[in-house]
């Protein structure tokens, strides 16, 4: 669908939003539009609100104050038609669910008990895996497969329904450069396909530096949004944290220092961003 200027129409819409915990923003007066196909970065030190604003796209998070829609109507917890990729988590070895079961959770993991898989959802794991380069170890134990493997049979689950946004949600942590290229490629390759909206949750924006549209990066219950080179500046992000902040180009890569609540977070990858009461990241309902 379009808009009358014959725009496409934003499939997230915030306006005015708040999210509070105990008093305490997170951020407030949040507003921005999401368009089909657009690659947006959410950046930020922990405890900004990051994990956060993606549970409120999910639907399991309510705006303290302001609006949010999602394909132009409140957000629905479980909707088909918005992918989800986690955060890395290591899994213990004797796990012994294979990538294409994992793969084909993300089809029919909403239904309730074992049942044979039928030709057609065999055939669309089977495309899903090829898609994200996993067919090799389509049948590997998914406590036997690295981190970077592991993330891209992840993709391929939140793919599984052709969703129309993807959303996630630190899905570089503990990725050594090789997989970091290999999943920001996935995800990119999507996006530009399909016309799939990306809201992509990172500590470390250099692997996708040259993929975004826009950022928005959220401190001190503020924010700044817009193409990163507007919002990547030393002027920009001393003006959001109130003191003097540095940012630094180094060839093609970007360094922040001076931040008072953050060390460098855009030079490495940092950890989970535990910016909930209990410290905890949202679910996709599905195991690892």
């Amino acid at each position: 669908m379009t808009g009358r200027d014959g725009s496409p129409e934003p499939v997230v819409s915030l306006r005015g939003a708040e999210l509070a915990y105990d008093g305490k923003a997170l951020w407030r007066g949040l507003t921005f539009d999401v368009r089909p196909g657009e690659f947006l970065a959410v950046l930020g030190p922990n405890g900004s609100g990051k994990t956060s604003l993606l549970r409120v796209l999910l639907g399991r998070q309510p705006l303290t104050a302001g609006s949010v829609t999602v394909l132009g109507g409140p957000p629905h917890n479980g909707s088909k038609r918005i992918g989800y990729v986690p955060q890395h988590k290591t899994l213990p070895a004797v796990t012994a669910l294979r990538a294409r079961d994992l793969v084909r959770l993300g089809l029919d993991g909403h239904r309730w008990g074992p049942r044979p898989a039928s030709a057609a959802t065999r055939s669309r794991v089977n495309e899903l895996l090829e898609v994200v380069g996993a067919t090799v170890y389509a049948d590997v134990p998914l406590g036997s497969l690295s981190g970077g493997e592991l993330q891209c049979v992840r993709i391929a689950q939140a793919l599984a329904t052709d969703p129309r946004i993807l959303l996630c949600d630190e899905p570089l942590l503990s990725l050594d450069l090789h997989h970091q290229r290999s999943v920001t490629a996935l995800v990119d390759r999507r996006r530009r396909s399909a016309g799939t909206a990306v809201v992509f949750v990172t500590h470390e924006i250099n692997p996708v530096l040259s993929m975004v549209d826009r950022v928005l990066y959220l401190a001190r219950g503020g924010f700044r949004i817009g193409p990163p080179d507007e919002v990547m500046t030393s002027a920009s992000l001393s003006r959001l944290y109130g003191t003097r902040v540095d940012v630094v180009r180094v060839r093609d890569r970007i360094v922040v220092a001076g931040a008072p609540d953050e060390s460098t977070v855009h030079n490495h990858a940092g950890g989970p961003d535990n910016d909930r009461p209990d410290g905890g990241g949202p679910s996709n309902g599905a195991p690892p």
